[in-house]
């Protein structure tokens, strides 16, 4: 049984005629996102190179950033708005999970190799 998508984005905020429109303001969206990231990634702002939980400011908002894209990616496009709610549940908490625990394991191999380059020996040898 057909039902009709959603025709909002930003929680309400934005909202389009027909499905073609939302395509293309999610479009616009995920763009605007994508140049905020390269314009950040092209100047890096000093004012962004300050430490913050273990990395710069600057790599949390490509990280966040990131996040927020693929969020609208699947949301949008993959029609996970249009979803029973335990599916979306499934699929985000697992997405979250994983997402976490990826930058759990880049900053400590990355850490570990910093103070492997830094410091000139080995701290683990398995």
């Amino acid at each position: 049984m057909a039902h009709a998508h959603k025709l909002e984005i930003l929680r309400g905020l934005i909202k389009f005629k027909s499905n073609t429109q939302k395509i293309w303001g999610v479009l616009i969206l995920l763009s605007i996102i994508t140049t905020v990231e390269v314009i950040l990634g092209i100047y890096k702002p000093e004012s962004l190179s300050g430490h913050f939980l273990g990395m710069k400011a600057l790599n949390w908002i490509f990280i966040i950033l990131t996040i927020v894209k693929a969020y609208y990616i699947t949301w949008d496009f993959m029609h996970m708005r249009d979803e029973v709610p335990s599916l979306k549940r499934m699929v985000v908490w697992t997405a979250v999970f994983l997402i976490i625990y990826l930058v759990f394991i880049l900053l400590q191999e990355g850490g570990y190799i910093h103070d492997v380059y830094h410091n000139g020996y080995i701290k683990f040898d398995f």
